[in-house]
């Protein structure tokens, strides 16, 4: 592999070139026209346009994609997360082309779990997918269901459904998100099983038929079934309940002989060894929250799947493998949590991320930049690890409130009212955590007056950003130094 082909935008589009630099492959950026100047962009050893900003146009266009590809000279692609990363079409638009797909095969993994005796959540897609259809699908299964893309996860179209007279304005809603966040409207109805956990595990496979798991990432904190924050390990599996997920995770990717890097995915109901576990679903792809597993396993993902895809063998033996300490993630979302959690889109005026021990942020964006209208609204990953949930959530909490963000709103200070609040502390986590505890976690209080004086003060500092090629420096001015922690 000499050059590769970034087919995505943002953070994991960073996180990509940096692993393609330590490799010694050259990175090409693929760029719709909303993020020509964006930071992956002129991070990259070159970059390629692919069309117009919506994603439709760009980073959904297969073949504006193999044709950047063609124009750069690069031999493979790697389509990160999102997007045409579960696209099997995709995968074998660029087997076609002759360029190595810097993934896994898509399997039929319900089918596997199924054989290997592990209990599947109810579920279908139809193969008539009109409304009457998936009506009839639902109505097999029993209310409540969960209507959700076939094309992808990242709970990105996804809707609850109660009753039947529900379902018209639902599954309309699904098949336009899906079209949007995928390429592709097909919809997947399955029953809805309430206040369970939702866990994890991470698996790799080789050419050579070995496969291993990284354990398990705990993402129950969600908001419109899309997570926002996980951590490894998590706080309700035990020794015994981990090894027979994972035993499972395994056998399921050896017998589908699976390449690559994967996630399966389980609703967990109980606690202790007792708990029985669900396979939900599997995401054929790298996903969101790999930097929990690489800060608690000391393991570079990005890294690995880029050399598996030349045929290198696993750089690790299960036996070899430990989880040390513990790490959470926090995505940091421009959003107001406080009305929906409504995407928000504009300039960002003010935009610092935070440093110290055991702090890590994967970042997609910069002061000076802007959020656009066309794509998920995520700006960057917190990362905070410790020797202990305990330790890591603390760091977590006070690094949050070091990362001030002025021109659009985020869910900062929202994470760190869940971090702080008792049932998480405690362990005590479901995925309806969010909606059950909405009401103390919200802050409906008005913008201090200060932030609202410091974001017209620095409204003016793009035009200064341009003149000079970057960020507005740092001054006696700046709101954050001078006025202190007023942001909510």
């Amino acid at each position: 592999m000499r050059r590769l082909l970034i087919a995505n935008r943002g953070e994991i589009a960073l996180r990509i070139v940096r692993a393609c630099r330590e490799l010694g492959i050259e990175a090409v950026a693929a760029f719709s026209d909303a993020d020509a100047a964006a930071p992956h962009v002129r991070a990259a050893d070159a970059a390629v346009r692919i069309g117009a900003a919506p994603a439709a146009e760009s980073y959904l266009n297969i073949d504006a994609i193999l044709d950047a590809a063609r124009r750069a000279g690069a031999d493979a692609i790697h389509p990160g997360y999102g997007f045409l990363s579960e696209n099997a079409a995709f995968a074998r638009a660029c087997a076609a082309a002759k360029l190595t797909f810097v993934g896994p095969p898509g399997i039929a993994a319900r089918e596997l779990m199924q054989k290997a005796g592990v209990a599947v959540v109810p579920g279908r897609t139809p193969a008539d997918q009109s409304d009457a259809g998936l009506r009839a699908a639902a109505t097999s299964l029993g209310f409540p269901v969960l209507v959700k893309p076939s094309a992808g996860g990242g709970g990105k179209g996804m809707r609850t459904v109660r009753t039947e007279g529900d379902l018209a304005e639902a599954v309309p809603a699904a098949r336009r998100e899906a079209v949007a966040a995928f390429g592709d409207g097909t919809l997947y109805v399955e029953r809805l099983i309430e206040r369970p956990r939702h866990v994890e595990m991470q698996v790799f496979a080789d050419d050579e038929g070995h496969v291993v798991h990284l354990f398990e990432r705990e993402c129950s904190i969600q908001r419109r079934h899309q997570k926002v924050i996980e951590e490894s390990p998590s706080a309700a599996i035990t020794p015994g309940l981990r090894s027979r997920m994972g035993s499972a995770a395994v056998a399921a990717a050896r017998a589908a002989e699976y390449r690559n890097a994967g996630t399966i995915e389980f609703l967990v109901e109980g606690t202790g060894d007792d708990a029985r576990f669900y396979f939900l679903e599997m995401n054929t792809r790298l996903q969101v929250e790999h930097p929990v597993t690489e800060a608690v396993t000391g393991t570079d993902l990005v890294r690995a799947q880029i050399a598996g895809a030349t045929g290198a063998p696993l750089p690790w033996t299960q036996a070899a493998l430990a989880q040390r300490g513990h790490a959470i993630e926090c995505r940091v979302y421009a959003e107001d949590p406080d009305h929906d959690f409504l995407p928000q889109a504009g300039p960002l005026l003010l935009y610092r991320e935070p440093s110290g021990p055991g702090i890590r942020v994967d970042g997609g964006v910069e002061e000076g930049g802007a959020v656009p209208i066309h794509y998920d609204p995520l700006l960057a990953k917190l990362i905070a690890s410790g020797e202990s949930r305990e330790a890591a959530i603390a760091r977590a909490s006070m690094a949050l409130r070091s990362f001030p963000v002025l021109g659009v709103r985020t869910n900062v200070a929202f994470m760190r009212r869940l971090l702080d609040h008792p049932a998480f502390r405690a362990g005590d986590l479901h995925t309806g955590f969010i909606d059950a505890h909405l009401d103390e976690l919200r802050d409906d209080a008005p913008p201090p007056a200060t932030a609202i004086a410091a974001a017209a003060m620095f409204d003016e500092t793009p035009a200064a950003a341009a003149t000079t090629g970057g960020p507005p420096a740092r001054s006696a001015a700046d709101p954050w130094t001078t006025l202190g922690q007023w942001g909510r």
